[in-house]
């Protein structure tokens, strides 16, 4: 299983800006979808890809990416907040640079690289 690493990057960004809106994974990838078709490249299956989405959602909540937003901070149990591992993802897929980017490091660990142990080792 490889991971669409630039759907995890739209759902992280997502989550970064959403305030007190409903985190909506299956909407982003249509999102996704349409400005990957817009961009030139093939439309892909909408159905896989919010399925996709979806279980990215679960995965990055159970890995500790991801958390609910505190009431305090407009949270309605429906929306999330980055933890310190999510924001050091986000960061990890945006410096998609040399060969060697920390992205890569991702690439490379396969399924693995979201697995809290493996991710924590990797280096940024």
């Amino acid at each position: 299983m490889t991971y669409d690493w630039d759907l995890m990057l739209r759902l992280l960004r997502e989550v970064q800006h959403s305030g007190s809106e409903t985190f909506t994974p299956r909407q982003y990838a249509d999102e996704h979808a349409l400005a990957l078709e817009q961009a030139g490249q093939p439309m892909p299956n909408l159905d896989a890809l919010k399925a996709e989405a979806q279980n990215y959602e679960s995965l990055l909540f159970e890995g500790g990416f991801i958390e609910s937003r505190p009431e305090e901070l407009g949270g309605n149990g429906e929306n999330f907040i980055l933890t310190e591992r999510g924001q050091r993802l986000l960061a990890m897929l945006e410096d998609d640079g040399a060969v060697t980017s920390p992205r890569q490091h991702l690439v490379d660990k396969g399924e693995a690289a979201l697995v809290p142990e493996v991710f924590d080792g990797l280096p940024d």
